[in-house]
């Protein structure tokens, strides 16, 4: 088994890209537990392992499945450290050479460890050019420039800096306080009340951050292409080299391989110079020839995948650098292949989307098709395949890149779909196959099977909707595609003439007329609806058996389905006080009887007593289910179709009025339920969004799409709690603003030509953020447009207009498009007509401004300080606008194995086995290493969780050590000022202060804050943890008075948070008291310690344990203030000659700060003997047993409310998938 300790080596490498996987270490016997036996099996059964046998290198093994080409084997070769210098290579397996393009599993003889050996092949022109453009790029990695570029996959990280290197060699240092005096005084804008918010510190420089260089010049030669007579000795091109030590050498590419000639500058002779060394590999021969090379190249590594290639080609596409498959069209019709991937622009060619809100509606659909590409993936049906589907947005263009269905382009759309419509409804064609393959994903996806009629009046059955198509490949593979309906539309944003929508949303001002008739409901709304609706049908059959008064509980017949899978998690979190409202009065008996008669499926001869059976039925008529014999609700995509084609037949029409009823009340569900659950979630800071970002996210994992910001911003300011959301309500109005000007952003740069982006993007930036009235657009240099118009040449890029309106757009403009389409987008009404107007209005940061809308549209700036609030001179010049970057969706893919192991583990740290836990999650550490790669942010999830469990066994070395690697990998795949990155960074400085390196905790505690107030400001809930954190290491260091600082200001943020009576409220007070005890100032201490020890004795009684702990602190801390006066009464009685006892102030002792930062950063530890942790693990186990066994009693229980510890240690550990806000993890007894 691979210990966390080494699970990613790379990371500790400069650039720290992907290693080879491993092996998964399975067979070596399984880990922690008998019960994984099954899932071992699982994994074996997948793929297999082979030798590899390279020329130079000892033999390794690869682990490889059998559904990978040969070709995909070499990839890997490529990337691999040991071998990525080989290009021009052919695989043989018992001296056969294996076909590239054949699948694994149809090589004869191939099986658990074979042999497959790597034969250098001769070289042609074009593998020859192939190899140097390789080694080119391996090159190039090696350069920081890449990482500011985000090239391969290369990003920043700036931890070590912080950190001076790295953090395991703490047993060098010295120890606690014993270290050199440390300057703690922070730079003065991290202080609190700062009103600067530099720039500059976001990036501080690495001292030792010199590009590695390999060579100096590698370019093609001057003497290309080879004369006849060099042909016929096998040169194919000559290359030019100098290398870092200054030496100039050509080199010969022949068919054998690369060596080096005689030629110089101004001589051409092809003849082999000596040494005579021939190498199959550029990089072998530049090995010898150049000991820097040689060094250098040990560092290297590439990777590469297919969201990067499509991302280059969708740049390409639209810089104008590939031609068009069908260049006479007009620009915005035209198609492109690239890397044989195949890319389309998003406007509404030969006015396909006519009728659902033409160029809008065709720039929607590409992310509707991403989801609905992304949720079959997900259900990953054996058989039914999606196309890989990247959508890129660049420069204001939306492209949609795509994998090519194997022989599509040799024949016509038309004769290739046999399932599904190629003109939304018109002809509509279906297929047995699909709809067997289709109907798998029915339940999970809750899509009902379905009739329309056709333009021939004929019935068809769906699976679908009708958009959807089903293509087979020339591979023989069943594709579908055109997803972008997947999910039922939203009737809130599509108004049906004749059609009322329920009282919830005619309320809210609903249906409004959206610009585009593609909205849907998220596939998490479809989720959640049905899981209020199994909780509804429960307690409707629970209020009917009670009537009956039924004595004696027969089981009813169920069909199979019983409760979709999603309704077995009885507690999302919104559901269960809104659905506990919706009947009052139901008991908790007649709750556990239901769930008995639901969940017995009769398997007996079907007697069964018909009133039961009439329960049941009643039961699933009232909340809409298509079965009457099961809860099972599904829905029609069809259903509201915008096509003017879609039609159903005569005999569905009660069916069809049952799926618009369920429609409209599920848009109903969103606003009653889902937004007002999310407020109430905001209130009780069960989430706490940093960022625009993760503001969107916490509202997409509840189901509430973006165009709701406006509602929930409404709902906000209506609420009770509205000083409480403060937070909630900047982050909404910020992403509200900074959307809406992307969406203007985009329409503005698409009349912008190339030279003149730079010029442009500034502009808009002046206009946006900038306090200077009237900045002035500055065009291209005259000198440099050519006198000579061209006729307009119809292929030219899609951004080549001759256009410069946009260099009239003046700020107070741009602000008035800002809040015209903040009321048409979201319906909110924007109380500002500039941008300082904002900031005074809603209390924004410019820097925040600038920060999101950057995000948002790929702009990347000069690192300086930027006079925003100068009315003198413009923010921006067109020198600061560095870059502009695609903003890209994909599907990422899902590493079920790794999911599996990592969500055993969590179950085994929740029952209180840490160690076996701890074996669990390194296992699914070691499975997300070989299929994402040492970078990931699952993998960040994964150590995170194991540094905290090795904090919480005591280990800190190996807590240090994951962390360390964690903040590294959030840095690099989140960002460097990524809220998870904050996070991060605060766990690592608190596993720092127990390991005794007090600096480097407050170094990495100021960089955390500084990032906070960039990407927020001060006015957060989590600013006030940060500062506790702070103030309780200043206080360890004995700074008094700075340490107070952070700490009364984190007091003041938890007042206004959590209102003064809270709990946390008490802990801050009793925190500020301790620090005043400190300074011996006791009237203080003694003021703050009883409003704590109010608080304690009101929220929770006199005799609670913490009232009594505050009760004898407040005894001591006026005994102390007793005796300070009475000193001070001596003195000035007796003067000098007073005889006083010295009084005794003690500093705080580093475990007693230690257990404040563990409480208030949620850790609790039980201190157990060996002997206790086996009474523990005893009882635990006895407790699962009783609860087992009274489990059928209790279940009423679950269906109503869900215990509160449970829940909160569930989020603590949730999936790594989810953003978590506060990844703490409390291990109860």
């Amino acid at each position: 088994m691979l210990l966390n300790g080494d699970c990613s080596e790379s990371l500790k490498k400069e650039e720290g890209t992907a290693e080879l996987p491993k092996e998964n270490g399975l067979d070596e016997g399984e880990p922690g537990d008998e019960t994984t036996g099954q899932e071992v099996i699982v994994i074996q059964d997948t793929g297999f392992s082979v030798k590899i046998l390279a020329p130079g290198i000892e033999p390794f093994s690869l682990q490889v499945s059998p559904q990978e080409m040969v070709q995909e084997i070499h990839q890997v070769l490529m990337d691999r450290e040991d071998t990525c210098h080989r290009t021009c290579f052919s695989l043989h397996l018992d001296g056969n050479m294996l076909d590239h393009f054949s699948e694994l599993r149809s090589v004869e003889g191939l099986q658990e460890g074979s042999v497959l050996r790597v034969v250098e092949e001769p070289y042609t022109v074009r593998e020859a050019r192939i190899h140097v453009r390789h080694v080119r790029d391996l090159l190039k990695s090696l350069d920081p420039s890449d990482a500011f570029n985000g090239v391969d996959c290369n990003s920043l990280s700036f931890l070590s800096v912080f950190t001076d290197g790295d953090l395991g060699d703490s047993g060098k240092r010295k120890k606690g306080l014993e270290m050199d005096p440390i300057d703690c005084t922070p730079p003065e804008y991290i202080l609190p009340g700062s009103r600067e918010r530099p720039l500059c510190p976001l990036q501080p420089q690495n001292r030792d951050w010199k590009p590695l260089q390999c060579l100096k010049v590698l370019t093609m030669s001057g003497w290309n292409p080879p004369p006849g007579n060099r042909k016929m000795h096998g040169d194919l091109m000559y290359l030019f080299v100098i290398t870092a030590e200054d030496r100039q050498v050509s080199i010969t590419a022949s068919t054998r391989g690369f060596y080096l000639n005689q030629s110089t500058a101004y001589h051409f002779n092809p003849k082999p110079a000596s040494p005579r060394f021939l190498s199959h590999s550029l990089v072998e021969l530049l090995n010898q020839i150049s000991p820097t090379f040689k060094k250098n190249f040990a560092v290297l590594q590439k990777k590469s995948d297919f969201t990067a290639a499509a991302t280059r080609g969708a740049m390409a596409v639209i810089d104008g650098n590939v031609m068009a498959i069908n260049p006479s069209e007009e620009t915005k019709m035209q198609m492109f292949i690239w890397n044989n991937i195949f890319f389309s622009l998003g406007f509404d060619v030969r006015d396909h989307y006519k009728d659902f809100g033409g160029d809008v509606a065709a720039y929607v659909a590409p992310s509707n098709d991403l989801n609905g590409v992304r949720t079959y993936n997900a259900v990953d049906v054996e058989g039914l395949y999606t196309l890989g589907t990247v959508v890129v947005d660049y420069r204001g263009y939306r492209v949609t890149a795509q994998s090519i269905i194997p022989g599509i382009l040799e024949r016509d759309q038309e004769q290739s779909v046999i399932y599904g419509s190629i003109d939304f409804g018109k002809t509509v064609v279906s297929h047995p196959r699909y709809l067997e393959l289709l109907e798998r994903t029915s339940r999970p996806l809750k899509i009902l099977r379905h009739r329309v009629l056709n333009d021939r009046d004929e019935e068809v059955e769906l699976c679908s909707s009708v958009e959807c198509k089903g293509i087979i490949g020339n591979d023989g593979r069943h594709y579908i595609l055109d997803l972008l309906r997947t999910f039922p539309p939203d009737l809130n944003f599509l108004p049906v003439p004749g059609e009322e929508l329920p009282e919830e949303c005619t309320r809210a001002g609903f249906p409004r007329a959206h610009r585009h008739k593609l909205c849907c409901l998220r596939q998490e709304l479809v989720d959640a609806f049905v899981e209020h609706r199994y909780l509804l049908f429960m307690k409707l059959a629970a209020l009917q058996l009670m009537q009956q008064k039924a004595n004696k509980e027969t089981p009813s017949s169920l069909e199979n389905g019983g409760p979709p899978s999603s309704a077995e998690a009885d507690s999302e979190d919104s559901v269960g006080p809104e659905a506990g409202s919706e009947e009052e009065g139901s008991s908790v008996s007649g709750l556990a009887k239901v769930k008995e008669l639901a969940e017995t499926i009769a398997s007996d001869d079907g007697t069964v007593d018909p009133r039961s059976r009439e329960v049941i039925r009643n039961a699933c008529k009232a909340v809409g289910s298509i079965s009457s014999t099961a809860f099972d609700i599904r829905f029609n995509p069809d259903i509201f179709s915008p096509g003017k084609w879609v039609r159903f037949p005569e005999s569905c029409q009660d069916e069809v009025q049952d799926q618009k009823q369920l429609l409209k009340d599920a848009a109903a569900f969103l606003l009653s339920c889902q937004i007002p659950g999310l407020v109430k979630d905001c209130t009780e800071h069960a989430v706490l969004p940093m960022d625009g970002a993760t503001l969107a996210e916490v509202m997409r994992q509840r189901g509430i799409n973006m165009r709701y910001l406006g509602k929930v911003l409404d709902l906000v300011l209506r609420s009770p709690a509205r000083d409480q959301l403060d937070h909630i309500y900047k982050i909404g109005i910020g992403e509200l603003i900074t959307r809406s000007a992307k969406h203007i952003f985009k329409t503005y740069l698409q009349g912008v030509e190339l030279s003149g982006l730079s010029a442009a993007i500034s502009h808009f930036l002046n206009c946006f953020l900038s306090s200077y009235p009237n900045p002035v657009a500055h065009l291209p240099a005259d000198e440099l447009l050519s006198k000579k118009r061209n006729k307009r040449r119809k292929n030219r890029p899609p951004g080549a207009a001759d256009n410069t309106a946009w260099a009239v757009m003046t700020p107070q403009e741009l602000w008035k498009n800002i809040c015209q389409e903040a009321k048409n987008y979201f319906d909110f009404t924007l109380e500002c007509d500039s941008v300082d107007q904002a900031v005074e209005t809603y209390g924004l940061q410019k820097i925040t401004l600038l920060r999101e809308i950057s995000l948002k549209t790929g702009i990347q700036i000069l690192l300086k300080e930027y006079s925003f609030d100068s009315r003198h001179k413009p923010a921006f010049t067109e020198e600061d606008v560095l870059n502009i970057f695609p903003v890209v969706k994909h599907v990422n893919p899902k590493a079920s194995d790794a999911f599996h192991f990592f969500q055993s583990g969590q179950a085994k740290v929740q029952q209180g086995f840490l160690k076996e836990g701890c074996e669990l999650i390194n296992e699914a550490l070691n499975l997300f290493n070989n299929v994402y790669g040492a970078m990931h942010v699952e993998i960040c999830a994964c150590l995170r969780l194991l540094a905290r469990l090795h904090y919480i066994m005591g280990d800190y070395a190996e807590a240090l050590s994951n962390q360390q690697k964690a903040v590294l990998m959030s840095e690099r795949v989140m960002g460097i000022e990524h809220p998870n990155t904050i996070q991060e960074y605060m766990h690592l400085a608190l596993y720092c202060f127990a390991s005794s390196q007090l600096s480097t905790a407050l170094s990495l505690l100021y960089r955390a804050r500084y990032l906070m107030l960039l990407v927020f400001g001060e006015d957060h809930p989590e600013m006030a943890l940060l500062d506790n954190n702070i103030g309780l290491v200043l206080h360890g260091v004995m700074e008094y008075d700075l340490s107070l600082r952070f700490l009364e200001n984190a007091l003041a943020v938890t007042t206004k948070y959590h209102g003064p009576k809270a709990l946390k409220v008490a802990l801050s007070h009793h925190l500020v008291a301790r620090v005043y005890e400190s300074k011996a100032e006791f009237r203080s201490a003694l003021q703050h310690e009883k409003e704590g020890y109010t608080i304690y004795k009101t929220q929770l009684g006199e005799d609670h344990e913490k009232t009594r702990e505050s009760s004898e602190y407040l005894k001591c801390l006026t005994q102390q203030a007793v005796a300070l006066q009475r000193t001070m009464n001596e003195i000035y009685r007796n003067g000098s000659s007073a005889n006083i006892p010295p009084l005794k102030f003690t500093a705080p002792s580093m475990a007693s700060v230690l257990e404040q930062l563990n409480v208030i950063n949620g850790i609790l530890f039980i201190p157990l003997s060996q002997k206790d942790l086996e009474n523990l693990k005893a009882e635990v186990a006895r407790r699962h047993q009783l609860q087992e066994a009274s489990r059928n009693r209790d279940k009423a229980d679950d269906v109503a409310t869900d215990p509160e510890p449970a829940r909160a240690q569930q989020e603590d550990m949730g999936s790594p998938q989810t953003a978590k806000e506060d990844p703490s993890l409390s291990v109860q007894g």
